[in-house]
């Protein structure tokens, strides 16, 4: 057990908790900044993301804010594509360095762009006509196969690199489904990560790519911090939730534009 490791983790099960997003994008690079290779960083950041994730469940079924058909064509679609990525990493054994360089380049710049849609959000409304800032209408048809299309790059993500499972998936269900609240699409994305990272997650195990020990000390502090943290994610107003999501994503982002 690593005490440093445990009070880090609280402070990211806080944010997790809070906003549904931060759990890979910032426990993967404090991994790897303190040397753990970069495919055990992986694997057991997905299982710590899946047990700590899963304690905000009940609190957003008791709330009744889960948008079901999102979850399910999300899961459609990342579960093949988690299972793609397993199989690619299993056969062709391949040094992940650069690919993860190229996934923090995507990742960061996703991160900011939505950050800077959520800040600009309540602006915008204010000073320009309604007609400009209505959420965009996608035809209904072209909702589900997009939904499922975006899963499958969400599942390839988050296996490869443990990164968005919150972040990028909070960014398409915002622009599939802009009629849900910002708690809603925080509960809707949370219930559709914690099956995924544990699906991604036991594939990694199986490769030999888990620390047990780590996995110990990140949900040591992790689990608390997402316990107390999510009750009051629920309660806060929306004023409150699109700029303090905004401001995690812009500094999730920029942190990871950084670390390359």
């Amino acid at each position: 057990m690593n005490l440093s490791y445990s009070i880090a983790a609280f402070f990211v099960g806080s944010l997790t908790g809070l906003t549904g997003v931060g759990g890979g994008a910032l426990m993967t690079p404090m991994l790897l900044l303190v040397g753990v290779p970069p495919l055990t960083a992986v694997g057991t950041d997905l299982l710590h993301a899946a047990i700590s994730k899963s304690c905000a469940i009940p609190v957003y079924h008791k709330s009744s804010v889960i948008y079901r058909p999102a979850v399910v064509r999300l899961a459609l679609g990342s579960f093949p594509g988690a299972a793609l990525a397993l199989w690619l990493l299993g056969v062709l054994a391949v040094n992940t360095a650069a690919m993860k360089r190229i996934l923090f380049v995507v990742i960061g710049i996703a991160l900011m762009l939505t950050a800077l849609a959520l800040l600009l959000h309540a602006p915008l409304q204010r000073h320009l006509p309604h007609s400009v800032t209505r959420s965009w209408k996608l035809p209904a048809k072209w909702r589900a196969p997009l939904t499922v299309a975006a899963g499958l790059i969400l599942g390839a993500l988050v296996t490869m690199s443990s990164v968005g499972a919150g972040a990028v998936g909070t960014m398409f269900i915002y622009l599939l489904y802009p009629q849900l609240t910002p708690i809603e699409v925080l509960a809707t994305d949370v219930v559709h990560a914690v099956p995924l990272t544990l699906f991604a997650g036991l594939g990694h195990l199986r490769s030999g790519h888990m620390d047990w020990n780590l996995l110990a000390s990140l949900l040591l502090g992790s689990l608390p911090g997402v316990v107390l943290f999510s009750r009051l994610g629920v309660q806060l107003p929306q004023r409150t939730m699109r700029p303090l999501m905004g401001t995690v994503l812009l500094l999730l982002g920029a942190g990871l534009m950084v670390r390359i």
